[in-house]
């Protein structure tokens, strides 16, 4: 397969729909990032990469960090996890609060925030320094050890989300968060702020397309069990309400930020990630999505 070659056609292909998405405003430091950016980078399990276009600069990963805590918190809790974050699409936004109210604080599932707080909270009640612990996680991940949180856009975050702030303190009438409210918030701001590349990304999450184990480490980060698990959990739920578009056109577990990135996997091949700002009505990076259907249509490789 030459993936590079295909990298290529893709670009040519998607730059006239660059400026058709609208960069993410509600949070600030997101607002003057330019539409036209776009970059795509493929890492595979035998070792090959291959790149295109702003691929090695690095962008606000937001929401693709939620695939990061919970791998780095299913081993904690095991099934247990099960009990207070559900495992089915939103179907609504990825803030609502009214369907939240309704399932009485146990949030659909670990990708949209109420469940990303959740499990934001298990984290800091097994670390000593969760937000240490999680940097060396994605620093170990990616084989780079240099990733490293943007506070600006932490502060950014924390300072305009009210929406976020509401759903935790919910979440703690419902005795669903066991730790103090503003440090829930402060660790779910510092892990959306984390700031990567499509090719720190692509490296990042190759431990899920190869059955649990990081390449570079060859630790067993997940059991096979388990990342089939959040690999079915990014098919079903990693785009939000727009889940099932996605699988129809892209046809692979994958994971969008509102930053504009998103990573998808091919178990036991690769993983590939992508970054344009602008994003669809549902939140997702419109170019960015394209590029992945292209990508899956011009291999004829998907899960399905």
């Amino acid at each position: 397969m030459n993936y590079q070659k295909i990298l290529e056609d893709i670009h040519q292909e998607i730059l006239p729909m660059l400026p058709m998405g609208k960069v993410a405003t509600y949070i600030p430091q997101l607002a003057g990032v330019s539409p036209q950016k776009f970059g795509m980078a493929i890492h595979t399990i035998d070792g090959e990469s291959f790149q295109i276009g702003d691929a090695f600069e690095q962008f606000s990963i937001q929401s693709l960090s939620k695939v990061f805590t919970l791998s780095l918190g299913f081993p904690f809790e095991g099934d247990k996890i099960w009990n207070r974050v559900g495992r089915e699409p939103s179907g609504s936004v990825f803030n609502s609060l009214v369907q939240l109210e309704y399932e009485q604080g146990i949030p659909r599932n670990p990708f949209i925030n109420a469940g990303a707080l959740v499990v934001s909270d298990i984290l800091i009640s097994h670390l000593t320094n969760p937000q240490a612990s999680l940097q060396e996680f994605v620093r170990e991940r990616t084989n780079n050890a240099s990733i490293h949180d943007d506070p600006v856009v932490a502060r950014s975050e924390r300072e305009t989300g009210f929406r976020n702030a509401a759903m935790a303190n919910f979440l703690k009438s419902f005795s669903n968060l066991k730790n103090e409210v503003e440090a829930v918030l402060t660790f779910y701001c510092f892990h959306c702020s984390l700031s990567m590349s499509c090719m720190d990304l692509a490296k990042g999450f190759l431990f899920l397309a190869n059955r649990g184990q990081c390449p570079w480490t060859h630790q067993q980060v997940l059991t096979p069990s388990q990342a089939k698990r959040v690999n079915a959990l990014m098919l079903t739920c990693g785009t939000y309400d727009a889940a099932g578009d996605f699988a129809f056109n892209v046809g692979l577990p994958g994971k969008s930020g509102v930053g504009g990135g998103i990573v998808g996997v091919i178990p036991n091949q690769l993983a590939v990630a992508v970054w344009s700002p602008g994003l669809n009505e549902k939140g997702n990076s419109a170019a960015g999505q394209y590029a992945l259907e292209l990508f899956t249509t011009k291999t004829g490789v998907s899960i399905f």
